[in-house]
């Protein structure tokens, strides 16, 4: 009886696996690296070299004469560390959180990562050499069904419904499931003695096919990493953006290795170069605006040509030897971590600003004048000229992105840009933005400079906070998220302020190029590191108000919102002191979810939004204060400006449990 069945189930399972620990192992490091989209993408990095070095070693596997006692004992020590948890201990891991990230996912999931990844190359040998035939890529196929099928369920069907620890628990006891499968499928042939097939001399590849083997997916991996950042943090910043582009990624691989016959590199090409050169010239529009869902599904349908693109050309060039076949996955792998390494890593360490999009575009390009060198002199000329004019428009991009700018810089936490311009009548108005986040503004008049604007105006939340916590005394205050340090302009002499902020590239920014901790008339320190971790080594700071203003973008910072990060900032509270959570945000229904932290708490959730009004250079904000002091809720603008809370189910989030799923916001278009 045939065990193709059982060699198609563990290859499913691997892959299903193998993408369901992603999100939960990158999960488990946002309490000591906060929420910021570039933990997703540097552990995207991590993965993807993790896969390499899974490839490698089903290449040097096949290869070995105890293939079966070397594979059986990494089994058994993977089950093992299937249970060890990835979360960091060290306080200062925001100072190195690249190295953090290698690190805690290295020596928690490494192995079994490494494992899960070689399992559809290995397994591919073992079942052609089984059956005496080819290899079946359409296997391959099979495993990026299961890849995707696990991305879509853990944001639907798993977070919503099972706690961390339970996630981890469950993966684990599937990965034993996995490895009881695999050991039955390891070939009792490798264990001794090597076979005469195995003991011929393997015939090298052409030097052009691995070239190509690298190439093609060294681009389509570029163009996720690039898509993925400049989707979440210059279009949209919606939660669980980086679902649609890794699924786009993976669709390709589907289609591309089982329907390969399919294939009409013609067409393929004639859209991709439309999409690529509309998307590029739009790069040198600054200040252009379209409708979100039109980019969004622009920026896909681009990401999915390009990828399907070069997953098909890769389909035509593979090899049909098995033996060789290995050699073929390593270097696919190969090419996929050095393009994300590139714009994960390299990237952010290079330019001061975020081309990568432009640049992965370039790169398509380039590829493509390789791959279809042999196709005619028309198709050379079409992609050599669409290479001429992607590196053109990225300097076009470089001059409008530096004639917008008066500063910007670029780290692990993403890119920071300064803006300046005219505010009416006759005034300048300088702008810090995080993506197309705005994190702080200010008006540059002798009468505004002290003058309350953006989200903290003297009606909103957290105005009337600090007008009617400590009347006729010095107050003390936190805030947890420095952005241009706008909040510093309610500091009266006497009071005693505290701010946290994680990204070092900040500060700089808030001290020199806006003034309202210079004018502040009190000295203000700034600590640096993820505020939950430097609350827990500090002694109680009997603040008055502390703010939490972490949660405008899509990147939450999930363990700032929980019910043990509530019961920490209760113990740094004075008696009848004011929690306020900042809670503005396009995608998110936050303010319900505060309030049944509130209500777990004893405290009393008191939510307050105002509108917008350009001509104050105030936004639209939305604040929730919870504090159980009754005449502070009593206050005449306080019982004005209160609002109902909007009719969402929310359940309180722990360190164990959280979802945003439910709290999104399905009409913000």
């Amino acid at each position: 009886m045939t065990k193709r069945p059982l060699f198609a189930l563990t290859i499913f399972l691997g892959a299903f696996l193998l993408f369901l620990v992603e999100p939960l192992a990158a999960r488990q490091l946002l309490p000591s690296l906060g929420g910021s989209s570039a933990v997703w993408i540097t552990c995207l990095v991590v993965f993807q070299l993790l896969l390499l070095f899974g490839y490698s070693y089903a290449h040097l596997l096949t290869r070995l004469r105890i293939q079966r006692g070397v594979h059986l004992g990494l089994l058994a020590a993977a089950v093992l560390l299937a249970f060890v948890s990835t979360a960091p201990e060290s306080p200062t891991a925001f100072s190195h959180p690249i190295t953090t990230i290698f690190l805690a996912l290295g020596s928690s999931i490494g192995l079994p990562f490494l494992l899960l990844s070689a399992t559809s190359p290995l397994l591919q040998v073992w079942l052609a050499k089984s059956e005496g035939e080819g290899v079946r890529y359409r296997l391959f196929a099979l495993s990026n069904v299961g890849s995707l099928l696990a991305l879509l369920a853990y944001p639907v069907l798993i977070e919503p419904h099972m706690s961390l620890h339970t996630q981890r628990i469950s993966w684990a006891a599937g990965f034993v499931v996995y490895a009881a499968l695999c050991a039955m499928l390891v070939p009792a042939s490798g264990s001794g003695v090597v076979t005469e097939e195995a003991a011929q001399p393997v015939a090298r590849p052409a030097t052009g096919k691995l070239v190509l083997w690298f190439l093609l997916p060294f681009a389509a991996s570029m163009q996720l990493a690039a898509v993925t950042a400049h989707l979440s943090q210059d279009i949209a910043p919606i939660p669980l953006l980086w679902i649609l582009p890794l699924s786009a990624y993976l669709l390709s691989f589907i289609v591309a290795f089982e329907f390969g016959q399919f294939y009409q590199r013609g067409l393929v090409i004639r859209f991709l170069v439309v999409f690529l050169a509309a998307l590029a010239y739009t790069l040198t529009k600054e200040g252009a605006t379209f409708p979100i869902w039109l980019s969004i599904s622009f920026y896909l349908i681009e990401l999915f040509l390009a990828c399907y693109f070069c997953h098909a050309e890769l389909y035509l060039h593979r090899p049909e030897d098995p033996q060789q076949s290995t050699m073929f996955y390593l270097m696919l792998s190969a090419g996929g971590a050095a393009g994300t390494f590139f714009i994960g890593i390299v990237s952010p360490l290079v330019f001061a600003a975020n081309y990568d999009l432009a640049i992965s575009f370039f790169v398509t390009a380039a590829v493509a004048v390789i791959a279809l060198w042999q196709g005619g002199w028309a198709q050379r000329l079409l992609w050599a000229t669409a290479s001429v004019l992607l590196l053109f428009l990225i300097g076009k991009e470089y001059q409008a992105f530096q004639a917008g700018s008066m500063a910007q810089v670029r780290n692990f936490y993403g890119p920071l840009r300064v803006t300046q311009g005219a505010f009416p009548p006759a005034s300048v108005l300088r702008t810090l933005y995080n993506g197309t986040i705005k994190h702080g503004t200010q008006i540059f008049t002798p009468d505004h400079a002290r003058v309350p604007v953006s989200y903290y105006s003297p009606d909103s939340g957290i105005g009337l906070a600090m007008r009617y916590c400590c009347v006729g005394r010095p107050k003390s205050v936190g805030v947890i998220g420095l952005g241009s340090g706008s909040l510093a302009v309610y500091a009266q002499p006497g009071d005693r302020y505290r701010f946290y902020e994680i990204n070092p590239a900040v500060e700089p920014i808030a001290r020199n190029l806006f003034t309202y901790l210079r004018d502040a008339p009190i000295q203000i320190p700034i600590v640096a590191g993820d505020a939950r971790i430097s609350l827990q080594h500090e002694a109680p700071n009997n603040f008055d108000i502390l703010v939490i203003d972490a949660f405008s973008g899509d990147a939450i910072p999930l363990h700032l919102i929980t019910t043990q990060a509530l019961g920490l900032y209760r113990k740094h509270m004075a008696p009848g002191g004011i929690i306020a959570f900042h809670v503005s945000n396009q995608y998110l229904h936050l303010a319900p979810e505060v309030a049944a932290l509130a209500k777990t708490a004893g405290l009393d959730a008191v939510l307050i939004s105002t509108p917008n009004d350009e001509k104050k250079g105030y936004y639209s904000a939305t604040w929730v204060l919870l504090t159980n002091r009754k005449d502070f809720q009593q206050e005449t603008d306080v019982v004005i400006a209160r609002s109902s809370f909007p009719e969402i189910k929310a359940t309180a989030w722990t360190d164990d449990y959280s979802s945003i799923l439910p709290l999104m916001n399905w009409g913000k278009r």
